[in-house]
């Protein structure tokens, strides 16, 4: 199963009675509570709030999870309770395990680590299936094992103490800079976004995206692209994103005109770019900072350019598809009024500017500014577009954000859990210092070739991981290759981080597009082809990064990086109008080779 198809707001079957409910709610409300202290408390040593993090997660994962056949619910029953004891432990020791430097020393500490290696990639399974946890299962065989293996793939063996003590007692596997991020900022972001889309903000980004693009050629479209954007900021999840904004563009679309393909396209490639787009990026922004050192207000505006010229480039190919199908735009009485659009917007205004003022303007770390947003976005939640304070559906819309919050922390805590196995395995056998020996040995040394083998690991491995998780482990083994051949480490970053994306469009997998175009009744395959076209930014832009490395750089270089982003535009909107407006071979070809010309049109004067 593709991890983009998890229904992250699937029921809580657990609790769908009252004794039920009230358990669940009291379960988020302690996770929320915890995440926020944490923020507000001071500093917290890294081997309590981390493995806390788990025991708060484990019962979202086992317990109030979707019906299990009963074996496998009641297993799931003992090993959460038996995870969440085993973090609860480490948590409650600290002090004597920190002084233990990463070796065990008693029977019952190889229990505990046993207990939550196994608790660890079961969670990661029943929340996005088996791909990601027989990664890490093969990583640990072979960290085990991996003595055994003749050649320069083989590694010295580990003392039994020290690797178990490594991955499960310090702060090198489980409890890792990884699980660090998503104690720390990911879940604070994560349950921003629940908050805001328990209120009017959603019903917000919608009226903004009609508003502004909904007259023009093309205009459900764009706005679908529009709300993408916007919706896909707090997100960070291409599917959630499709469910949402498609419920109600793609229908609007079907009933303009539009083919069914191109309205599922529409919003397959428009829901993928939110994972791109600042401020939350599925949490890959976080995880970048913790991996690269850069600043997050540095990553924010590295990354703000290029996903920028990802939705002016889909812009572009809707034109063309509005001007080859007579697309018209929404009609007057169907777009919401001046004064729908103003109250509305504010929901999300109001949160969003305290969130940059405090990080640009005061100064203030991600996650406190997070903070406020979190307590101006309830407060607006007691509020609807009447102006009117209704106690009963704000308590509604409360517990929707709790349930939402810990649902959306549990299910990528699990994955970040999961993969700092994979990180910790790396780490302790030398095995990423070996595959990046592997790539530049198969590059020959040069860089180009270097990306395309590291496009090629990212699609593969994004095929059934969810994309933190594949921009972490491709970057682990190939960011030191691409690195050593002239990428800064930012670059070097954001092109893996935009290529493991790619199998939400892109088949076998592409499953923002199973999801879309099962929301309209559509071939897949057609969908896939379409949104292929569609999102030709997406295969293209990072390569424009390479080629084009100011276009990182607006923060410090503002007018160089403008110019170069007017370069890959031009460059990706001319092989994007070939792909979509252009019926004539030749001319398709010709406006697809004066694309590439521009887009990397740096490297080749340099080359001469």
């Amino acid at each position: 199963m593709n991890p983009d198809q998890v229904d992250t707001a699937a029921p809580d079957h657990a609790a769908a009675n009252p004794a039920g409910r009230v358990i669940a709610l009291s379960a988020a409300a302690l996770l929320v509570a915890f995440h926020l202290g944490l923020i507000f408390y001071g500093l917290t040593p890294n081997l309590v709030a981390r493995p806390l993090h788990m025991a708060l997660i484990l019962p979202w994962i086992f317990v109030f999870a979707a019906p299990q056949p009963p074996l496998l619910r009641i297993g799931g029953w003992v090993l959460g309770a038996l995870g969440t004891a085993a973090a609860c432990w480490i948590a409650w020791n600290a002090d004597a395990l920190a002084d233990q430097y990463g070796f065990v020393e008693t029977p019952f500490q190889y229990a505990v680590g046993a207990v939550l290696l196994i608790a660890v990639l079961e969670a990661a399974r029943r929340a996005i299936g088996w791909p990601l946890p027989i990664v890490a299962a093969l990583a640990l065989a072979y960290a085990f094992w991996g003595q055994h293996i003749p050649g320069e793939f083989g590694h010295a063996p580990l003392p039994l103490p020290s690797l178990m003590g490594t991955l499960t007692l310090a702060e090198g596997g489980i409890w890792g800079t990884l699980t660090g991020v998503s104690v720390g900022v990911v879940s604070i972001f994560v349950i921003f976004g629940a908050v805001l889309n328990a209120g009017e903000a959603g019903q917000g980004f919608m009226n903004l995206a009609a508003a502004a693009a909904g007259r023009l050629r093309g205009g459900a479209a764009k706005v679908s692209v529009l709300a993408s954007a916007l919706f896909g900021s707090i997100s960070g999840s291409a599917s959630a994103n499709v469910a949402s904004t498609g419920a109600v563009t793609m229908p609007a679309m079907v009933r303009l005109g539009y083919p069914k393909r191109i309205a599922a396209a529409v919003e397959a490639v428009a829901s993928s770019g939110g994972q791109i787009m600042p401020p939350l990026m599925g949490a890959g922004a976080f995880v970048m900072v913790e991996l690269t050192g850069v600043p997050y207000t540095g990553i924010v505006m590295a990354a703000t350019l290029p996903a920028l010229l990802y939705f002016l480039v889909v812009w572009i190919g809707i034109d063309a598809y509005a001007r080859r199908y007579d697309l018209k735009g929404i009609a007057s009485e169907d777009r919401p009024d001046r004064r729908a659009v103003i109250v509305t917007s504010g929901f999300f205004l109001i949160p969003f500017t305290i969130l940059m003022v405090a990080m640009f303007g005061l100064g203030y770390t991600p996650q406190f500014a997070a903070c406020l947003s979190i307590i101006a976005a309830t407060a607006l939640l007691f509020f609807g577009a009447d102006f009117r304070l209704d106690l009963r559906r704000a308590g509604m819309r409360l517990e929707e954000a709790l349930l939402n919050s810990a649902r959306q922390v549990a299910m990528i805590a699990a994955i970040i859990l999961c993969a700092s196995i994979i990180i910790g395995v790396l780490a302790v056998t030398g095995l990423g210092v070996k595959i990046t020996s592997l790539i530049l040995s198969a590059s020959g040394g040069m860089l180009w070739p270097s990306l395309l083998l590291t496009a090629l690991a990212c699609l593969v491995l994004g095929m059934e991981v969810p994309t933190t998780a594949a921009y972490v482990i491709c970057v682990s083994v190939a960011g030191p290759a691409l690195v050593q051949l002239g990428l800064s480490p930012l670059q070097a970053h954001l092109f893996v981080f935009w290529f493991a994306l790619l199998s939400t469009i892109t088949p076998p997998v592409a499953g923002a597009v199973f999801i879309a175009a099962g929301m309209v009744g559509e071939n897949w395959v057609k969908v896939a082809l379409t949104a292929m076209a569609l999102g030709v930014g997406l295969y293209l832009i990072p390569l424009g990064m390479v080629a084009n490395p100011q276009v990182i750089a607006l923060a410090e270089t503002p007018g160089q990086a403008l110019l170069a982003a007017g370069e890959i535009a031009i460059g990706t909107g001319l092989i994007s109008h070939a792909l979509i407006a252009e019926r004539r071979i030749w001319r398709t070809v010709l406006f697809a080779l004066a694309g590439f010309l521009v887009l990397f049109a740096r490297p080749l004067l340099a080359a001469i």
